[in-house]
Parts: C-alpha cells; sequence; structure tokens
C-alpha cells in the first residue's frame, strides 16, 4: 500500500469517527449538545482536525443526514420482501420507515429537520437521498392507482409517514392508536 493510499484510508476513518461520534452524541444529549469542541474532546483530535473533514456543524450534519438515508433505504427494502402482496408491501414499508424514525430520532431530524445543507428533490440532490426516495417508490409506486402519478403518490405518502413520525415523537398523537394510524393510512391510500 502506498503512504497516499495509507492517508486517505486513516483520513477516512477519521470522517467516519467523527459522524459516528456526532450521532452518538446527538442521540444521547441532542443536537445541541453537537459542537466541535465536544467532538475533538470525544474523539481526541484538535478542532482544526475537525475542520479539515467538515466546515462546521453544518456539513456534520449533512453527513449524518446521507448516513441515514442509507440506513433507512435499506431498512425500507428488508422489509418489502417479506411481505405477500402489494398492499403488505406496504403496510411492512410504513412499519419499517416509522420504525426508523422511532429507533433513531436524531438521525432523523438530520435528515428531515436540520439545515445540513443538503439538496432534496432537485438535480444536486446527494445519491443517498435519491436512493431513500427510491427505496420508497419501488413499493408505493405499484399502489399508487390508475392515472396517479407514483412519484407524485410516493411523495404523499411518504409525507403522511412523516407527519405520523413527527407528531408521535413530539406526543401530539396519542401513542395507543400508532397501529390504527398506520392501518387508515395504507387502506385509505393504497390502491389495489
Amino acid at each position: 500500500m502506498s503512504v497516499q493510499e495509507r492517508k486517505e484510508r486513516e483520513r477516512a476513518s477519521r470522517e467516519r469517527l467523527i459522524v459516528a461520534t456526532a450521532r452518538e452524541l446527538a442521540e444521547q444529549q441532542g443536537w445541541d449538545a453537537v459542537t466541535t469542541r465536544r467532538l475533538a474532546e470525544r474523539i481526541e483530535y484538535s478542532q482544526p482536525v475537525l475542520y479539515s473533514h467538515f466546515r462546521g456543524k453544518r456539513e456534520i450534519i449533512g453527513a449524518v443526514a446521507l448516513e441515514g438515508a442509507a440506513e433507512m433505504a435499506a431498512a425500507v427494502r428488508a422489509a418489502a420482501p417479506a411481505a405477500d402482496g402489494p398492499r403488505a408491501r406496504v403496510d411492512a414499508l410504513a412499519r419499517a420507515y416509522l420504525d426508523f424514525a422511532e429507533r433513531n430520532p436524531a438521525v432523523y431530524d438530520a435528515m428531515f429537520q436540520l439545515d445540513g445543507g443538503l439538496a432534496f428533490a432537485d438535480e444536486d440532490t446527494p445519491a443517498p437521498l435519491k436512493d431513500a426516495f427510491a427505496a420508497l417508490l419501488e413499493s408505493l409506486g405499484e399502489v399508487a392507482g390508475d392515472g396517479v402519478h407514483p412519484g407524485l403518490f410516493t411523495e404523499t405518502f411518504w409525507a403522511a409517514l412523516h407527519g405520523l413520525a413527527t407528531l408521535t415523537r413530539a406526543g401530539r398523537l396519542p401513542p395507543g392508536d400508532a397501529e390504527r394510524r398506520v392501518r387508515l393510512l395504507v387502506d385509505r391510500l393504497a390502491v389495489v
């Protein structure tokens, strides 16, 4: 291995450590607790080393969001094959999405609530975000219904899931009805 390859590997390793540490700290104490000073202390590197990887907290949030998008896409895709039929796939997708949001609140915030400097629904949208949407579209497109654009249906269904995830987490919806909400969403929107 060349010196250059070793340096690149070490740099990538430090970057993964920064992102993992930021994510861990955010999940434990919230995003307000994530500062470059705290990250530098936790990973035992100087703040200038952090700034050599990320220009600031915004870029770190963006990196966490991209990692989360890849994980969410994998979770949604893993849920679908076990389901029997289009409606069951949509049900499994909805549950996987909501479960991901519940298990990873800080990551979910990085993806959808905080400014990570990422473009959505644009030509410049990073590949992991496009892939997360594609993972939703794969199951939802087949239940959009006649004359309904699959992408538009996916956006609408996703918005409903996001609303359920956000309102549930904020304590705005009674937790006892979570199952009924998912069933209602799937039964009323998914046309099969």
